[in-house]
């Protein structure tokens, strides 16, 4: 019996350690992490809608290639190829093109206040994470065609360009394709614990 309520006694130690360890993480967290971290769950519910039976999606997956290291918010795996889905949760209006290196992020507080702060460029963040999925697969003997979008969860591009998806109803069309079956079962297998194990 002693032993029982000793027992007890730990694990509940445990878990108060840990919900403080927890909650002391989120209070300390920055809001610019907190909104991207929000702007990533709430993508991928998203594309989670636009699943079918075939689809494999991986959240949150590092990948380095030759030193360079990225992490891909969403990789979606079926047999029409491999897609990135970047998220972002920017408010305020962005100013910027395609190619440059940062945007201009202006927001406008109730008070009236403006408020102007400079954010890479996502874009080029989309490219840079292809480039290096493209080669990591590639150096572990998969070649395939990696396709890669920004999903702007408020507000929108200040730019059109392929690789941003205006309106979450165009998940569907991005990953699935019209085009023949690329992708066999056992190299979707691969990639997945390739991309799990990574």
């Amino acid at each position: 019996m002693i032993f029982l309520t000793a027992a007890i006694f730990i694990v509940a130690i445990i878990i108060i350690v840990v919900k403080k360890r927890h909650a002391s993480v989120t209070v300390d967290e920055p809001p610019e992490k907190r909104a991207g971290r929000q702007g990533e769950k709430i993508a991928t519910d998203m594309i989670k809608q636009y699943l079918n039976d075939d689809d494999h999606i991986l959240s949150n997956v590092e990948v380095v290639y030759k030193g360079r290291m990225t992490e891909l918010d969403n990789v979606i795996i079926n047999s029409r190829g491999v897609y990135i889905i970047e998220a972002k949760n920017l408010s305020g209006q962005l100013v910027g093109n395609e190619h440059d290196k940062e945007w201009l992020k202006v927001k406008t507080t109730a008070a009236g206040n403006t408020y102007e702060k400079t954010v890479k460029n996502p874009i080029a963040q989309v490219k840079r994470q292809i480039y290096i999925l493209a080669n990591f697969l590639e150096a572990c003997g998969v070649k395939v065609w990696i396709e890669g979008y920004v999903l702007f969860v408020r507000g929108t591009s200040p730019v059109e360009s392929m690789y941003v998806l205006d309106d979450a109803s165009e998940i569907d069309e991005v990953i699935h394709p019209e085009k023949d079956v690329v992708l066999k079962k056992p190299k979707i297998r691969k990639i997945i614990r390739l991309l799990r194990t990574n």
